[in-house]
């Protein structure tokens, strides 16, 4: 297990600011839970004061569902370019529902994913991306703020 601090967050979420900003996003959609610490910091960082989010759910406890929920609507109108932005790319197959449904739903809008971590087998690849993950990684999101 890879404890990932905040000083690290900041340091990859600039590079992946960086790496998003040639896109020029109009609007960014957070994967709920894991998507939505660094969706808040990109917008800071990209000045997107448009954020909206979608949650998904693939399993109950430690039991795989047959197939995926996607919950939340994103209201994208008129927008053009909309990244798309979770935690990890890990299996890939929330992240492959939710970007299917975000296209299917809106055929005139060009769609990129941003994470902090990926794997090399997942079934979706981000657009921008900074580290492969190896190992089980626990965000400072999810130890620092959690009862003793």
């Amino acid at each position: 297990m890879i404890y990932y601090n905040y000083e690290n967050f900041k340091n990859d979420t600039c590079k992946l600011i960086e790496m998003a900003r040639g896109f020029n996003p109009e609007m960014i959609v957070a994967v709920a839970r894991g998507g939505l610490t660094l969706a808040h910091a990109m917008a800071e960082g990209l000045n997107i004061r448009e954020v909206e989010s979608v949650r998904s759910e693939l399993y109950d406890d430690d039991k795989k569902r047959e197939s995926i929920c996607i919950f939340g609507e994103c209201h994208l109108a008129d927008k053009k370019r909309v990244l798309v932005v979770d935690d990890i790319a890990d299996s890939g197959e929330t992240l492959e529902a939710i970007m299917h449904k975000l296209q299917a739903e809106n055929p005139d809008t060009e769609f990129k994913t941003a994470t902090l971590f990926y794997k090399k087998t997942s079934l979706h690849q981000p657009d921008f991306t900074i580290n492969e993950a190896n190992d089980w990684i626990d965000f400072f999101w999810e130890r620092d703020f959690k009862k003793a």
